[in-house]
């Protein structure tokens, strides 16, 4: 599992937070309640500010403002109907893991939801990670079905770590 998540930490703030030992953990949970080995698997992160974070958004989502976390898929997989579970990623034959793509997150606007939240911050960086990490497994919120999916998953997961469920 050490060598699930391979960290960029571009903001110092992060470092409080024992980011990439909590990254590890978050990102394995969400593998694990998917069925998945995380030994398998690898992910980029970088742990940015909202000023990275917004023109990351405004370049690949088209929306020029600050957001809690970004994904970029490896590969797309994509359910055969809404609600249904995506199909599992393909491994590369050539590598021992599998990179499942890479995630983005935002000091600013995770120490801001977490406080008008009233949690921690570490616990809501587990779940924007697990989430996160979902969207790369091809699960996505766009759908009523889809949302009932993903947010059932991303409790089992955070409760294996300890977490409330944040809906």
């Amino acid at each position: 599992m050490d060598d699930l998540v391979d960290a960029v930490v571009e903001d110092d703030r992060w470092t409080a937070t024992d980011l990439e030992a909590l990254a590890a953990q978050a990102c394995a949970a969400a593998l694990r309640e998917c069925g998945y080995d995380p030994a398998g698997f690898e992910i980029g992160l970088l742990a940015c500010d909202d000023g990275r974070i917004a023109a990351l958004n405004a370049d690949f989502r088209d929306r020029a403002r600050p957001t809690n976390v970004l994904s970029w898929p490896a590969q797309h997989l994509v359910a055969d109907a809404p609600g249904a579970v995506p199909p599992g990623p393909a491994a590369d034959p050539f590598e021992a893991r599998t990179h499942l793509g890479d995630i983005a997150i935002a000091y600013d606007t995770v120490a801001r939801e977490a406080a008008a939240q009233g949690k921690p911050v570490a616990d809501h960086c587990r779940h924007l990670l697990v989430h996160g990490t979902l969207h790369l497994l091809g699960y996505d919120h766009i759908s009523e079905k889809d949302a009932l999916l993903m947010e059932g998953v991303e409790r089992r997961a955070l409760a294996t770590l300890g977490v409330a469920d944040p809906y």
